[in-house]
């Protein structure tokens, strides 16, 4: 029976709810929501006729059941919204492991199983399936082949390293290619990442070959120490390479000795933006009466980065240890790990070092004997760029589409769950091992004054050794370069991509340019999430900043006007230049001007960083003379 009297957007409703069908229960049964709205944000909760499978069932039971959910739906009466908003948080935010279930078991998601899961989780069939529609990695429609799906990488570094010869040797040995974006693996381009079906397991064929760190064992490494050197599937061989003391030097300290030795350490975040991650945490700290939250950001899908996935695939207790730190400095007991689902062995390592730490006791309750309980989860994305903005990866964790959220209030206040959280990437929570042994002066010593420490950098296209480096803040770009074997294919550097698709270009000029902060951003450029990929005077950087171009219309949510409208127009007028062969000067302002309104008016960092590359690269004049398609 409709609902009736249930007014858009009436008086004291947050969320502008419309009309809604119960089943045979009348609106004035229903359980009022939150500030005055009598249905809060439900919709339609009629389920179609289509029925899962019995392997779908039981792969979504079998997700379920390994996260403590009873997968048993509950009788029809029951089930109805009697207990409001509440019970539907207990279960919405299992959304994304049942659709991986889902996916895995048949090789799409069919209107059966939504309708399965939307009934076990109190969610209404129209939001999960608008869930699933919005990854990349999800299939909403019946597969058109049999088998496992190959995603080979169109990105840079593999557009540069001859992707199409991949993809077509892929299929001349039977296999379906889906050509997607990047999936972290620049340093071995052109990348694959094999997702599975019918139960096998998601895999990445170079993962079965012998990991090299390029710097393995070199006595100035920091934060990668132990890469090379100690088991990353030993929590006996963490240990004996001087595992958890930072840990139980923490829970000596106290929670706000660690907060003040974060802060005067000066270390801000290595994911991009480079806030100081003091004053993150002690944000949180400040906040009483609500559960707190940790939140690794390993959700690590800006093109040309991969330090991230080397750094949980080669030292995962790292990630885990750090992450309890910053539990206690916060007061935080909940830690979550959002970690991209083109990870698989990075995954499987992280969680099998949460159930070694957690069965030595160093994770749960008394956390390795510092008074505080800490524990940490692991949730898969689905392959979406935006999901790596932190509201965004709020929004997914919890069981919606990953779209921003506007800020204020910010994640400090009002983070997952609505509830205060500290979020970092993995990168920056290593520093704090070094910050709480060494002490901050310690740790200052390295680098620059305003840029204190080590950096992880990501080196790819055409250097000698492409792979991850480690070096102080200051050093040169070309030194870095040379540590990195030099420039390779003809030997003639032509640019430099700085920070990713969302940095820019820099040419041959800028090799003494020190790899800072600061310095870069004087240079008008940046580090962003570490990428340092060169080109050589054989790489066509039309055809490479035309992909960038697509890269983030593909990629933006489109929930905001200017981004979702200017990065089409982007990529639209940089394929009319392609095919005409030069970009005229009204062109050239249309694009500068839609850059503006994009950094202006755009509610996240991709539609503000979608047109850096882009410029950049005009204005270096890479693509000035670009020859007709």
């Amino acid at each position: 029976m409709a609902a009736e009297g249930a007014e858009n957007g009436a008086d004291g409703c947050q969320s502008g709810c419309v009309s809604f069908v119960l089943r045979g229960l009348a609106a004035e049964d229903a359980e009022s929501g939150v500030d005055g709205c009598q249905f809060d944000d439900m919709t339609d909760i009629y389920l179609g006729a289509d029925r899962a499978t019995e392997p779908e069932v039981a792969a979504v039971d079998a997700a379920l059941g390994a996260r403590g959910v009873d997968p048993v739906v509950r009788p029809e009466t029951e089930r109805l919204y009697t207990s409001g908003r509440s019970r539907r948080r207990e279960r919405r935010h299992f959304l994304l492991p049942a659709l991986h279930a889902l996916q895995n078991a048949a090789g799409w998601i069919s209107p059966g199983g939504i309708n399965y899961v939307a009934e076990v989780l109190d969610v209404p069939p129209a939001e999960a399936f608008g869930v699933a529609t919005f990854y990349d990695l999800f299939r909403t429609e019946p597969p058109d082949h049999e088998g496992d799906t190959f995603h080979v990488c169109v990105d840079a570094a593999c557009q540069i390293a001859g992707y199409d010869d991949l993809a077509a040797s892929v299929r001349a040995s039977g296999g379906h290619v889906h050509l997607g974006p990047c999936l972290g693996q620049c340093e071995r381009a052109p990348a694959l990442f094999v997702q599975g079906s019918g139960g096998r397991r998601d895999y990445v064929p170079a993962d079965d070959e012998p990991f090299e760190l390029p710097q393995a064992g070199e006595e100035s490494l920091r934060l990668l120490r132990r890469i090379g050197v100690a088991d990353p599937s030993s929590l006996e061989s963490y240990l004996a390479h001087g595992g958890y003391q930072a840990l139980r030097r923490a829970g000596e300290m106290g929670a706000e000795a660690v907060l003040e030795a974060v802060a005067a350490s000066g270390l801000s975040g290595r994911g991009g933006a480079a806030f100081p991650t003091g004053i993150k945490w002690r944000a949180v700290a400040a906040e009483t009466g609500r559960p707190k939250h940790v939140v690794a950001n390993c959700d690590e899908s800006e093109p040309g980065t991969f330090k991230d996935r080397i750094v949980m695939e080669q030292d995962p207790f790292a990630v885990i240890e750090t992450m309890a730190i910053a539990g206690l400095a916060t007061g935080a007991a909940n830690g979550w790990i959002y970690i991209r689902g083109e990870y698989p062995l990075a995954t499987a390592r992280l969680q099998d070092a949460i159930d070694a730490a957690r069965a030595a006791g160093l994770l749960g309750p008394d956390a390795a004997g510092t008074g505080h309980d800490f524990d940490i989860a692991i949730w898969r994305g689905a392959g979406a760029y935006i999901c790596g903005e932190e509201t965004a990866l709020f929004n997914s964790l919890e069981g919606f589409r990953g779209e921003p959220r506007n800020k204020p209030p910010f994640p400090t206040t009002h983070g997952l769950f609505g509830e205060p959280t500290a979020i970092n990437n993995p990168e920056t929570l290593l520093n704090v091992g070094d910050i709480i042994l060494e002490g901050p002066d310690a740790y200052r010593s390295r680098g620059t004054e305003r840029s204190p420490g080590t950096k992880l950098l990501c080196l790819s296209g055409k250097v000698g050794r492409p792979g991850l480096y480690e070096v102080p803040f200051g050093t040169s770009l070309g030194d870095l370069l040379d540590l990195a074997g030099g420039v390779a294919g003809n030997g003639e550097l032509q640019a430099v991509l700085m920070g990713g698709a969302a940095g820019s270009f820099v040419g041959p000029d800028s090799l003494s340019l020190p790899l800072t902060l600061e310095d870069t951003r004087a240079a008008g450029t940046t580090l962003g999430s570490g990428v340092v990929m060169a080109f050589d005077t054989s790489d066509d950087m039309t055809a490479v900043v035309v992909r960038i171009a697509e890269f983030f219309r593909n990629e933006s949510c489109g929930q905001c006007v200017p981004c979702r409208v200017g990065a089409v127009r982007q990529h639209e007028t940089l394929v009319q230049m392609q095919r005409r062969g030069s970009l005229s000067p009204a062109r050239r302002t249309l694009i500068d001007e839609m850059a503006e309104v994009m950094v202006d008016a755009s509610i996240c960092g991709l539609g503000h960083t979608a047109a850096s590359a882009v410029r950049s690269a005009l204005d270096l004049g890479l693509i000035a003379s670009a020859p007709s398609r």
